[in-house]
């Protein structure tokens, strides 16, 4: 006894036709005719009376049917399961540079969403040295950096990917009409920086500290697009990475500046541990992150 037969005998007993239940499931009704047959003789019993060009259930037929429907419900439930079970999910935990969440998640999770339903994320922000502390303990699955390049054999490197950073200022900052540009000429400017110690702040912090210069800004907040707003209405001067102004720039509200002697690398890696297990769902969302290209 196999589904099939069991399906044509369900559309024939529902439609009360042999000749409908062949149009409905794409056969010749000589077939159907020969499978309820066959199923007839599998069962020892006559699941219709066939009186002229009529049918109708036997007592037979109507209690084989309630069977035949358990057994196909049934077996669609099982292959439902199974697709749930080929369905990626899970929770992936992540840790990142405050400045990566808004072009890594905000900017992108709808279409993530849609793609994995069943895939959860938790994110944690973080500064370079406590993101590594959180992969090394299993505190997170994967780690987003955005700082000088990590390359450490304990770590496996998923993708990685230059960044642009420079000091930005307003149109309307007077500086910018000078032909070259110092870092002592950036010392009469109200500096607005991302928080000591994160990512590509302490990268600038150690490079002005090579000019024996130490910068107090008037203020510091975790937001990088804060600062863009703020820089935007000539509230004075940054150093931000460059896809967090490029709209602004395209614009012409803000503008970047080269200093000279003042070039500082820095690069977007996904990593998670070498000895940490990729589950599906991890990979899932490396991968999208990957593919979120922020240059």
């Amino acid at each position: 006894m196999d589904l099939q037969s069991l399906n044509i005998f369900v559309q024939v007993a529902e439609l009360n036709s042999f000749t409908k239940a062949a149009e409905v499931l794409g056969y010749s009704q000589p077939t159907v005719s020969f499978q309820i047959k066959q199923l007839e003789k599998e069962l020892g019993v006559q699941l219709f009376d066939r009186i002229g060009h009529t049918i109708s259930l036997t007592d037979a037929g109507r209690a084989a049917l309630g069977y035949a429907q358990q057994m196909l419900q049934i077996s669609q439930d099982m292959l439902q399961v199974e697709k749930e079970k080929k369905e990626i999910s899970g929770i992936v935990r992540i840790a990142m540079a405050d400045s990566l969440c808004v072009p890594l998640i905000a900017e992108t999770f709808k279409a993530f969403k849609e793609k994995y339903p069943k895939i959860s994320l938790e994110i944690k922000t973080a500064g370079t040295g406590d993101l590594f502390n959180l992969l090394d303990h299993n505190g997170v699955d994967i780690v987003c950096t955005l700082d000088s390049p990590i390359h450490n054999a304990v770590y496996r490197i998923v993708s990685e990917e230059k960044i642009g950073v420079h000091f930005v200022v307003s149109k309307d900052n007077p500086i910018i009409n000078k032909e070259k540009i110092s870092v002592d000429d950036l010392l009469c400017q109200p500096f607005m920086l991302t928080e000591k110690g994160m990512s590509y702040r302490r990268l600038f912090d150690e490079k002005m500290a090579e000019h024996d210069i130490e910068i107090a800004p008037v203020l510091e907040i975790s937001s990088p697009e804060i600062i863009a707003k703020l820089v935007e209405n000539n509230m004075g001067i940054s150093f931000l990475p460059d896809y967090v102004t490029e709209k602004s720039v395209k614009e012409g509200t803000i503008q970047r500046i080269n200093v000279e002697d003042f070039d500082v690398q820095v690069w977007k890696q996904i990593l998670h541990h070498r000895d940490k297990w990729v589950s599906d769902a991890m990979k899932a969302v490396m991968q999208h992150l990957s593919l979120v290209s922020i240059v």
